[in-house]
């Protein structure tokens, strides 16, 4: 699934995105493209709890694919 992240500016909230996906799921591949504010995630994790997790952290995400 990929997400648009519009409040992700910078390279500690790349890692701070990371970090919020890894408590759902500690082995999910996790690709940030910072310059388009885009993230692909493969995981087990319900796309719905990993959507709640980032607002819940302050980076509102928007599914795209």
């Amino acid at each position: 699934m990929q997400f648009q992240i519009d409040k992700m500016g910078c390279g500690g909230c790349a890692r701070s995105i990371t970090a919020t996906i890894h408590t759902l799921d500690p082995a999910a591949d996790v690709v940030i493209d910072l310059p388009t504010k885009r993230v692909a995630v493969t995981s087990k994790a319900d796309g719905m709890a990993i959507e709640q997790a980032l607002s819940q952290a302050g980076f509102p995400p928007r599914r795209i694919a």
